[in-house]
């Protein structure tokens, strides 16, 4: 009899602990998202504390306190939303897996920022508006913690619906937006606000037709040849040569300026040597790793693995060392006119400032920039090492050309435009090999055109929010920015 009524009870037992059990793996679930936010939080509420030991007790020093909590949240939506388009295409490539992508891009964008960061940058974000036009340096102050704070929220937003967008814009709409609120229309350089419109169609575009001539020139030139081991022994080193001449040259012009200016004409000199001894040392490289390879596409995938490693490293460097401008540059003219009274049309950034810039970045990458390196890296279009190898190089020649033209371009434009470039060409090229070959190939094999485009094209859907996002980020920065400058400027 005991034994009777003891199975029962033990069952019930047992079902009881497995509800709790359930009830603790949904809670933890649940939770999860919490923890990214909390260590978010705490990273920001040490970046005040840092500014307030920093400036002791300095004349406004509490604005400044609150300016760096926004810096800082800034730096953090930039590492979660920017970052991604450097790493989005290696992951999406399976080059590298998304925990050394975060630890990779983690380590060169701190190194960017920290080692060859800018440390004199403009206060207006490229010349918007007129300092001058804003004569109370009280009402300044207010315009550029509104540009701080309406920017990073558009970021925040964008990364939430998972679009994409450029912080240096989000920065542009928010100056924008506050110096209209703070002097009217006449305050902003509209010829500045004119190039900066038409980077919005030169940066994805240039970014995408330049990683499809790269994408169709590896496929014509080794690809497609009967021997494509003999090709890619041929095509590789000179492919890997380009590469790392593009980034010399990048780094030279953009990356290291901290440390040494060096003008565009030097730069190429830089990058054509460096190409030059590339090209000397890959040769036996390529040759020795593939030795023994089958005569397929998937061998050639494997030789481009390691470049395109290198490569979304280097985009990590050089973006840190640009853009965590994005982050501190309104903090730094708050913290300058806070401390000497006056404006200025270029400041040196503190140290503490850049920090926070580096670190922040860093920790957004960690905790939220998972969803935007898949969405850039598999979920516009499928890619490969070869593919995510022309965004890549695409990304580094088209800031170049752009810098050599004087034009203002986004860096988040021209790699998710290679992104684009690939994905259409390879949409094009599929339909066009399709009609050469309709005659040819049994009805059998055919695939359906639903299932062709849900294996080679490019997503309409995510298509139409990324250029939804890309156009109505100035307006929507601006137009947050101007709210919120007439919230702060009440109080005043």
């Amino acid at each position: 009899m005991s034994d009777r009524k003891t199975k029962p009870q033990w069952g019930r037992l047992d079902a009881d602990l497995n509800r709790i059990s359930r009830i603790e793996t949904a809670t933890a679930y649940a939770a999860r998202p919490l923890v990214g936010t909390g260590i978010a939080l705490a990273f920001i509420v040490l970046a005040a504390l840092a500014a307030m030991v920093a400036l002791g007790g300095t004349p406004g020093g509490i604005v400044v306190v609150a300016a760096a909590a926004f810096g800082a949240y800034m730096a953090i939506n930039i590492g979660a939303n920017d970052v991604a388009n450097n790493m989005g295409p290696a992951v999406g490539a399976n080059a590298l897996s998304m925990g050394a992508a975060i630890a990779i891009a983690a380590v060169a964008e701190s190194a960017g920022a920290l080692l060859a960061g800018g440390d004199v940058v403009s206060t207006i974000s490229k010349g918007i508006i007129d300092p001058q036009s804003v004569a109370d340096t009280q009402v300044f102050i207010w315009a550029m913690m509104a540009a701080l704070i309406s920017s990073a929220l558009w970021v925040n937003l964008a990364t939430w619906v998972g679009a994409p967008v450029s912080t240096t814009h989000s920065v542009v709409g928010g100056v924008m937006g506050a110096g209209i609120a703070a002097a009217g229309l006449s305050a902003v350089d509209w010829s500045t606000m004119s190039a900066i419109v038409a980077s919005w169609v030169i940066s994805p575009v240039l970014g995408g037709v330049i990683a499809a001539l790269f994408l169709a020139l590896i496929k014509h030139r080794i690809q497609y040849q009967p021997d494509k081991i003999a090709a890619a022994r041929r095509w590789v080193p000179i492919l890997v040569a380009v590469m790392a001449g593009t980034f010399a040259t990048y780094l030279s012009v953009k990356g290291i300026k901290k440390i040494v200016k060096i003008d565009l004409q030097t730069a190429l000199m830089i990058g054509l040597a460096t190409a030059l001894l590339v090209w000397a040392v890959t040769i036996p490289w390529i040759k020795r790793k593939s030795e023994g390879m089958e005569n397929r596409t998937k061998s050639i995938k494997a030789l481009f693995g390691l470049p395109l490693v290198l490569s979304a490293g280097l985009l990590s460097f050089a973006h840190g060392a640009n853009d965590v401008a994005n982050a501190v540059g309104p903090l730094a003219a708050i913290v300058h006119v806070s401390q000497a009274g006056s404006f200025a049309a270029k400041v040196a950034i503190p140290f503490w400032v850049m920090v926070i810039g580096a670190f922040g970045i860093s920790f957004g990458l960690f905790l939220f920039g998972p969803k935007l390196i898949r969405m850039v890296g598999s979920q516009i279009t499928k890619l490969n090492p070869m593919r995510a190898y022309c965004v890549a190089l695409s990304a580094a020649i088209t800031v170049i050309v752009a810098s050599w033209l004087g034009l203002p371009v986004s860096s988040t434009h021209i790699a998710v435009g290679g992104v684009f470039g690939v994905g259409f060409y390879r949409e094009w090229h599929s339909e066009r090999r399709l009609r050469q070959n309709r005659n040819n190939r049994p009805p059998a094999k055919r695939l359906p055109l639903e299932e062709r485009r849900r294996r080679k094209l490019v997503r309409r859907s995510h298509f139409m929010t990324i250029v939804a996002a890309w156009v109505i980020t100035v307006p929507a920065a601006a137009l947050m920015s101007g709210v919120i400058f007439a919230i702060l400027n009440s109080f005043v």
